[in-house]
């Protein structure tokens, strides 16, 4: 009899299999199958609807906290749809033994992050369980917004594309490794945990028409692309000295094994745009993060491959995230 592993919340292709196999055959819909962020729904004119569970380890960590990824993870989704957030729910799961001072900082984390992007968080639940069920606090998030630009669906990748990322990669994931490891890292270095909302509106406002965005989290930038190929069933080449990574993060991947490409971020997503607005839209990036580049193009192939280059012109495929990664990174 099959059972659940860790692997299968790594972001790789056990957990694509689950949520494909598995999960979007019992619940099958049109809905569903267009593999989004969140849900396009059309009641009265067009919403987002989108759902998350946040579990990171430890709680708190530089950068960030549980109550800040809850906010963003669920405001970013929305973002990816062009979908401007509104309204959130937070259901509560907390450990006997967490201190109210704890709890406290992780609520008043949400609320701020929730605040400067203009969300109402309108309702929720709280459940308390017995010491040891539970790892101090898990958290669930449900976000609505408003359809501002339509069409940024991953239906619409097209070959020639432009592919932009919006700041370095593998940042958050560096961060929480080495706060498990206690692994001293250095003071410059913080998880990239932010809300998207506000460079995704001045995108939108531009008049930048995104056919596809994708936030960068579990299974980072591999786990995008290799989908985004899958789906499209296009190729996509990556120029590898066009994709920054920290001198921190790299020490980090090289001490442990892992590829920078596969590790989480978490308010850093990738964009696929018409290669006749990839510089207007970058320049709006870098407004926000001077990080921010273009790294690389959907091919006319249709392979289904992410092929990645070097600075020497040497390829080698990009594959998906296997194993079992980072677990709990959000």
């Amino acid at each position: 009899m099959k059972k659940i592993m860790l692997s299968h919340g790594g972001g790789g292709e056990e957990m694509n299999s689950l949520i494909n196999e598995t999960i979007f055959k019992i619940f099958d819909n049109e809905i569903l199958r267009q593999s989004n962020d969140s849900a396009i729904l059309n009641l009265n004119g067009k919403i987002a609807f989108s759902s998350d569970s946040f579990v990171v380890t430890p709680i708190f960590f530089n950068g960030g906290d549980i109550g800040k990824i809850a906010a963003c993870g669920t405001i970013n989704d929305l973002a990816m749809v062009g979908a401007s957030a509104k309204y959130l729910s937070c259901s509560l799961i907390i450990e006997e033994g967490l201190s109210i001072e704890e709890l406290e900082r992780v609520l008043c984390s949400l609320a701020k992050t929730c605040k400067e992007s203009g969300v109402s968080v309108v309702c929720g639940d709280t459940k308390v369980v017995p010491k040891g069920k539970c790892d101090k606090i898990f958290i669930n998030t449900a976000g609505i917004g408003e359809i501002v630009c339509e069409g940024v669906e991953l239906k619409n990748l097209k070959a020639g594309a432009k592919i932009l990322i919006s700041g370095d990669v593998g940042r958050h994931g560096g961060v929480v490794l080495a706060a498990r490891e206690e692994f001293e890292l250095g003071l410059d270095l913080k998880s990239d945990c932010k809300s998207l909302k506000e460079v995704s509106l001045k995108l939108f406002s531009a008049g930048i028409k995104p056919q596809t965005m994708r936030d960068a989290t579990r299974g980072g930038l591999s786990a995008v692309l290799n989908e985004w190929a899958k789906f499209s069933k296009f190729d996509i080449l990556i120029f590898e000295e066009n994709i920054k990574v920290a001198d921190e993060v790299m020490g980090v991947c090289e001490l442990f094994g892992f590829e920078p490409y596969e590790l989480a971020n978490e308010g850093t997503f990738v964009m696929a745009v018409d290669e006749s607005q990839a510089e207007d839209a970058l320049k709006i990036l870098r407004e926000f993060d001077k990080n921010a580049m273009i790294i690389g193009k959907v091919m006319d192939a249709k392979n289904e491959r992410v092929i990645i280059e070097n600075a020497y012109k040497s390829r080698r495929f990009l594959e998906p995230p296997k194993g079992e990664l980072l677990p709990r990174i959000c």
